[in-house]
């Protein structure tokens, strides 16, 4: 049987994305995504639940992200699941985080435009090259 890995995710940004640039010099972006979700109760009362997921973007995307993305927008969000985990202090940590593909922006542009923006691209670049694993800064996993 074929495998798949595969995520669809729209939600808004929880922080505005971070770029950095990995020693090969290609950029990364990395951001929190909040996706909520109401759910019906046997009571009638719905209730809200919110889940939390990080996002990483590779290449042309990822400065498109850091420049035209901002707290709080509305995105979609295809890519896959990675899990990683390295040594930090002594100890093991992990993460499961979505690799971004594609990163649509929705909504419209934010109402507050900062000067000297341009107008949003349109962003749908072609898969982009793997992460190349570095040293960990403290309660963050490597890039």
């Amino acid at each position: 049987m074929a495998n798949l890995n595969r995520v669809f995710l729209i939600g808004n940004l929880t922080r505005d994305p971070e770029l950095r640039y990995i020693p090969s010099g290609a950029p990364v972006a990395s951001f929190g995504l909040a996706i909520n979700t109401t759910i019906g109760r046997p009571s009638g009362e719905p209730k809200e639940e919110v889940c939390f997921v990080r996002v990483v973007v590779w290449g042309k995307q990822a400065e498109s992200c850091k420049q035209y993305l901002t707290k709080g927008r509305l995105v979609c969000v295809e890519g896959r699941l990675i899990y990683r985990s390295w040594e930090q202090e002594g100890k093991t940590r992990s993460t499961l985080e979505v690799r971004a593909d594609r990163v649509q922006f929705l909504g419209g542009a934010p109402r507050r435009a900062e000067a000297g923006r341009e107008a949003e691209p349109a962003v749908d670049d072609a898969p982009v090259e793997e992460p190349v694993k570095e040293g960990a800064a403290e309660d963050e996993p490597p890039f």
